[in-house]
């Protein structure tokens, strides 16, 4: 099959989907799965791979985002707070790339993914659980107004949150963009479990917000791909539409899921990027790239 023939836009919509449909569930970014499946699948060349994976992460962070603000889950004014934090960490990585050897920044990142699953794995609690959302005051939360609330459809009820330990968000959301640009790898597997366990939100929350977060990232570095010619229209359009469907469904999902589920869902894709993470490390570093 050749880029732009039937069977091959067919097929690469239908995979678009089902990656867009679990980044919109775990608030990652769709290129994670894209990627991978675009080079090793369709034997797609890497770079045109990843323009299209830019242009997919812009459809699925357009499309869930139009679910989650509907349904209340993006908190926007955390997002764009956070935002600062996540440019200035990815910067740093532009500039640090090349000092440390890659196969050390792989290791690091799978202690840091194990880390973060064991975190997330000890925050388990009953789906709903208002106490699990209900932590100790935080000045900056509450001068800059980011404490607020979502509908649970699970109980029905309005589930109030506060937002805690704003700083210590910002600076793990600085870490996550530096580590996610050192590696090409998407800061949303990172700021996900940084806003459930660090900033104590409720699962759902988090995944809304990393999925508006990350659409702007994806957006400044699609121009860059664009110039340099790495983004094919018969490629990434089928890439792009497969992505905006499947992350609208996803959130939609998202929405009728206990947070327990999704959290389970989101320790278990964590592990299984850690495994990756460790065996790119033991051969050297090679390519492993999602946005």
């Amino acid at each position: 099959m050749s880029i732009g023939s039937p069977d091959f836009t067919v097929l690469v919509g239908l995979t678009s989907l089902a990656a867009g449909l679990l980044g919109g569930m775990l608030g990652m970014a769709a290129g994670i799965f894209i990627v991978p499946a675009l080079v090793l699948l369709f034997g797609v060349d890497i770079r045109h791979a990843v323009g299209a994976s830019l242009v997919s992460v812009i459809g699925c962070s357009c499309g869930s985002a139009a679910s989650a603000m509907e349904n209340r889950l993006t908190n926007v004014r955390l997002a764009i707070l956070l935002e600062i934090g996540t440019t200035l960490g990815a910067l740093t990585g532009v500039v640090l790339g090349g000092v440390f050897p890659e196969s050390s920044l792989y290791l690091l990142f799978a202690v840091i993914l194990l880390v973060s699953a064991y975190q997330m794995f000890r925050k388990r609690k009953g789906a709903g659980a208002t106490q699990d959302f209900e932590g100790p005051p935080d000045r900056w939360a509450t001068r800059l107004r980011l404490n607020s609330s979502y509908p649970e459809p699970m109980t029905q009820q309005e589930v109030a949150y506060r937002v805690s330990r704003v700083g210590l968000g910002l600076v793990l959301m600085y870490a996550a963009g530096a580590v996610s640009s050192l590696l090409g790898i998407g800061s949303g597997v990172l700021k996900v479990p940084a806003m459930d366990s660090a900033l104590r939100l409720p699962i759902k929350v988090s995944s809304a917000t990393s999925n508006f977060m990350i659409g702007v990232t994806a957006a400044a570095s699609a121009g860059i791909y664009y110039v340099r010619g790495d983004i094919l229209a018969k490629l990434a359009a089928p890439v792009a539409l497969g992505s905006i469907a499947g992350a609208y469904l996803g959130t939609k999902i998202l929405m009728r899921t206990s947070n327990e589920r999704i959290r389970k869902w989101f320790i278990v894709v964590l592990l299984a990027l850690a495994a990756k993470m460790f065996l790119a490390a033991l051969q050297g570093g090679g390519p492993v790239r999602g946005i």
